[in-house]
């Protein structure tokens, strides 16, 4: 009968661990991803809805709030899912604030943490001959 041994890479120590409990990055931190924060700064709805699809919710979402005076409860309640979902620390105050006073920042941070924890699957098959 001949052995089958497989290896698992370890994974480098300075590398970000995707199931922390904190944002992979700040409110600000544009620089991580330039062209999605172009895009959301520039066309903050359609950037809205491609980042609400792909979190699984509703496409014109984000519409319903893009024509408000001030407040922004889709954003804040976007940023809230993402961090329970993720379980991230932090506040439903917080996110109001975040929302209410730079609603392109809150998208542009939630696509970073979506691709911050997207995972492939990997599926092995290994068999003896």
């Amino acid at each position: 009968m001949d052995k089958v041994v497989i290896h698992q890479p370890h994974p480098d120590p300075r590398v970000d661990v995707p199931n922390s409990h904190e944002w992979g990055s700040g409110i600000c931190n544009f620089t991580e991803d330039m062209r999605s924060c172009c895009l959301g700064f520039w066309c903050c709805p359609c950037f809205a809805c491609m980042i609400s699809k792909e979190y699984g919710e509703c496409l014109c979402l984000p519409l319903l709030e893009f024509f408000r005076a001030w407040l922004s409860p889709v954003t804040m309640s976007m940023r809230t899912s993402v961090r329970e979902r993720y379980n991230i620390e932090g506040s439903i105050a917080k996110d109001c604030v975040c929302a209410t006073f730079c609603t392109p920042c809150v998208w542009c941070q939630i696509s970073r943490e979506l691709q911050r924890r997207k995972t492939d699957v990997v599926l092995v098959n290994a068999k003896t001959v």
